[in-house]
């Protein structure tokens, strides 16, 4: 069955012309005449049968129950537009890879070493795109993603990759109290992850250290924003080990107490369906990771370690 897809053409100019909410505004951006666009919206509304625009002398107004096709038609051109952008940017002998993954295992454990899968493969190239919710794989024009074990991925195949422990982390300078342990860890301010809110709380019944009042404190979006802060001097973050190894080992920032086991997550590979690791871009981009992750894990096993 034909799609009835309206011209480009036209629909650039009607996007144009309902954002600026002027003929001659979109004209003078598209490089047009203010006749062309009057023309390619005529010919838009022909095409729906439907005006789109009231017109009063020199002045246009888009109709208020077109605000929504507006809208519509300018997420398009911009997907569109960056999708052309995309492909154009592919070497023609080689492959891209689209992987959404959390923000701050991203900065802090998967770009420092993908110079690693470059010297491996310098021919396939891996976007990245920050997502902090588990989402439909399938049809998102993603190729993985890396997340959290989560029920929301029941279905797609998944991999897993780092046990995440967390660990309280400070400033040196913080650490140089008389006080020692315990009643350290309950003078100095304490730092939250805002979607975390009882995790200090959880902390102090696992380790059985006592906080007076676990919650209070500043709170952030990222564990990347808690390390910042923790390296400011502004408190103690409890933040996973394996983004703060390089940190620690600087010297940079000290954990003087004890991990903290039951509040842990696992990060783990997540492909739309299952995969033969032998071949492919998105098959050497899964084995890399989960050799990486080995390494780390064994790593880990034998003290601090830097990930440069």
């Amino acid at each position: 069955m034909r799609r009835k897809i309206p011209s480009n053409s036209a629909l650039m100019a009607f996007e144009a012309a309902a954002r600026h909410g002027s003929f001659a505004r979109a004209a003078d951006e598209l490089s047009l005449t203010e006749g062309a666009i009057s023309r390619q919206i005529g010919r838009l509304e022909a095409f729906l049968g439907i005006p789109l625009f009231e017109r009063t002398g020199n002045r246009v107004r888009l109709l208020p129950n077109k605000e929504r096709y507006a809208a519509q038609v300018r997420e398009l051109l911009d997907r569109l537009d960056r999708d052309s952008q995309y492909l154009m940017g592919q070497p023609s002998d080689g492959a891209g890879l689209d992987i959404a993954v959390i923000p701050t295992f991203a900065m802090r454990w998967l770009i420092p070493r993908l110079s690693r899968f470059r010297q491996e493969h310098p021919n396939i190239t891996v976007h990245l795109a920050e997502r902090m919710e588990p989402f439909v794989l399938a049809g998102s024009g993603f190729d993985a993603a890396i997340h959290f074990e989560h029920p929301a991925w029941t279905g797609m195949r998944t991999h897993r990759l780092l046990h995440e422990a967390l660990v309280p982390v400070c400033h040196p300078a913080l650490a140089q109290e008389e006080d020692e342990g315990a009643e350290l860890l309950d003078k100095l301010p304490r730092l939250h992850r805002r979607q975390n809110p009882d995790a200090w709380q959880r902390y102090s019944e696992e380790t059985g250290i006592a906080l007076a009042n676990p919650a209070v404190g500043a709170r952030y979006d990222l564990h990347a924003m808690l390390i910042e802060a923790a390296l400011a001097g502004l408190g103690v973050a409890l933040v996973p080990r394996l983004y703060v190894e390089a940190e620690l080992a600087q010297g940079r920032l000290v954990a003087p107490w004890p991990e903290g086991r039951t509040i842990s997550k696992t990060f783990c590979l997540v492909l739309p369906e299952p995969v033969d690791l032998s071949e492919g871009p998105i098959q050497a981009f899964a084995q890399w990771i989960l050799d990486e992750a080995k390494e780390t894990t064994k790593a880990a096993s034998q003290g601090p370690v830097s990930v440069v």
